[in-house]
């Protein structure tokens, strides 16, 4: 198991749970808003925003903390990220916030302590880019969007 070490900004309200694993096989830890006075955030169709967490993390080298969509959210209201995955490096040690996006129809409020997001801990594999004159074939070849069946 990893350790993921967590510390609340100041002035957070340190009654929002920190994130958690809603159920024992799930994958992602709930992430919730934690809004200045406890004031609710409307986001209107196309709006984003960027929501506070109220934390900041301290991630062990060799892995990355991934930001990803909650799914009943996206499903039901049209609730999503627009970076996904946002990726959190090791090194970051600045405020956790998380970008959101109303795709959906209608306006939707964001309450504070309201689950927003989930975090997954993944490991991280640095590469070294090489400069080449030439890449092998393959099959596909130049084949680019949808050029190995309907999109």
């Amino acid at each position: 198991m990893v350790a993921i070490r967590v510390t609340r900004e100041d002035g957070a309200d340190p009654s929002v749970p920190l994130p958690s694993y809603e159920t024992s096989g799930a994958a992602g830890a709930d992430v919730r808003a934690n809004l200045p006075d406890g004031a609710a955030i409307t986001l209107e169709p196309g709006q984003r925003a960027l929501i506070p967490t109220g934390l900041r993390i301290e991630i062990p080298q060799g892995f990355e903390v991934q930001v990803r969509p909650r799914s009943g959210l996206a499903l039901k209201h049209g609730i999503t990220l627009p970076n996904t995955p946002g990726t959190i490096d090791s090194d970051y040690r600045g405020p956790l916030g998380v970008i959101v996006l109303n795709a959906g129809q209608d306006a939707f409020k964001i309450t504070h302590g309201e689950r927003i997001a989930q975090l997954v801990v993944a490991p991280v594999v640095q590469a070294t880019f090489e400069s080449v004159g030439a890449l092998s074939d393959t099959t596909r070849g130049l084949g680019g969007f949808g050029s190995t069946g309907r999109g």
